[in-house]
């Protein structure tokens, strides 16, 4: 297993729901050996800072570093728990699927329950199961003393999952590539500009608590104020049966260029240029539109006087969900776009992309 598998691996291995995120950052500070500095906001996210040949433009790549899971919001008098979603989850996605629920006394294993449908109404057959209906169940019996567990309302719920390379060995299978790519982008280009020359400060930051409402990436972006932001997310791969042929959003075929999501219209001088060095250095790409749903690029362009941002990412099936899946060369394209971009961000260059 190389430094990039090693790296995906630790971050979408690691637990980390929107608010509990530390296991995620220690992953991402102990990984990014090239940063000649790591910082924190005050929300828990990690900063880390490698200085160029000039302090200045401050060029900041973000990803989130948690992922979607739940909270327990009840304990019954039978044992059973109820939960309430930590970002967007789809009920049919999480109905049935193993979790883990981290507790002070330790990790204790459960299934998402429902009525079985032997019991269902028909009425009730035709919807989609709301997760305020479902419960977690922790194998109690009626011997089971649940307080003994430790188990409190409060408490973060995580997926079960492991990452796994299918039968292509560069594509792989795992919970929170959303947004553990991202986070894993910024270490990459922070180390992969070890040695080599750039006329700017680079920030590779991972953000907290984006799946509830991008709130780490406004008091990340406050702290280090950039000239130039760069969000790193996942991007829709609509490359299944039933989806629509036309979009060439599709896994393997290069990064996302991101022409607009649901929060942001990118800076459009930036997103020409990405374009121009991705078709000069004969790096794949596509472009790409996300009109429903945000990313940290939301609060970091309208951050203090606003940043020109721009949103890349790569086209990832099953997101939010258990089990997403990725290819290894669209990650490294990613990285060698943002490593090219970066190189060439002076002052000069930057000034030009923020002109009216």
């Amino acid at each position: 297993m190389d430094k990039i598998e090693q790296l995906l691996m630790e971050l979408t291995n690691a637990n980390g729901v929107p608010g509990f995120e530390d296991e995620v950052a220690e992953v991402m500070a102990k990984n990014a050996y090239a940063a000649d500095e790591i910082t924190y906001d005050k929300l828990g996210s990690v900063i880390c800072r490698k200085t160029g040949s000039a302090d200045s433009p401050r060029i900041m790549i973000a990803g989130h570093l948690d992922e979607i899971g739940f909270m327990v919001t009840q304990i019954t008098e039978e044992g059973y728990v109820k939960f309430t979603p930590l970002g967007g989850w789809w009920g049919h996605v999480a109905l049935a699927q193993r979790v883990i629920i981290k507790t002070s006394k330790g990790d204790i294993l459960g299934v998402v329950g429902s009525k079985p449908p032997h019991i269902l109404k028909e009425d009730e057959r035709k919807k989609v199961l709301d997760i305020d209906d479902m419960f977690i169940d922790i194998g109690v019996t009626p011997k089971t003393d649940v307080k003994k567990l430790g188990i409190r309302v409060g408490d973060p719920i995580v997926p079960v999952a492991e990452f796994t390379k299918m039968h292509d060995p560069k594509v792989y299978l795992n919970k929170a590539f959303d947004n553990r790519i991202g986070v894993a982008a910024a270490v990459a280009v922070i180390n992969a500009l070890k040695g080599s020359k750039h006329p700017n400060t680079v920030y590779g930051v991972g953000t907290v608590q984006e799946e509830v409402g991008l709130r780490g990436a406004g008091t990340a972006a406050y702290m280090v104020d950039p000239d130039i932001a760069f969000v790193a997310d996942v991007s829709l791969a609509v490359d299944g049966p039933g989806s629509e042929k036309s979009n060439k959003a599709r896994m393997g075929t290069g990064p996302s260029i991101n022409v607009l999501d649901g929060s942001m219209i990118p800076n459009r001088r930036l997103r020409d240029m990405i374009i121009d060095i991705a078709e000069k250095e004969k790096i794949p790409y596509h472009l790409s539109a996300m009109p429903r749903g945000g990313t940290d690029g939301g609060r970091i362009h309208i951050s203090r006087s606003g940043v020109p941002c721009i949103y890349v990412g790569i086209a990832t099936r099953y997101i939010h969900s258990h089990t997403s899946i990725m290819h290894r060369d669209d990650f490294e394209n990613l990285v060698k776009l943002l490593v090219a971009v970066i190189k060439k961000l002076d002052a000069k260059t930057v000034k030009s992309l923020c002109k009216r």
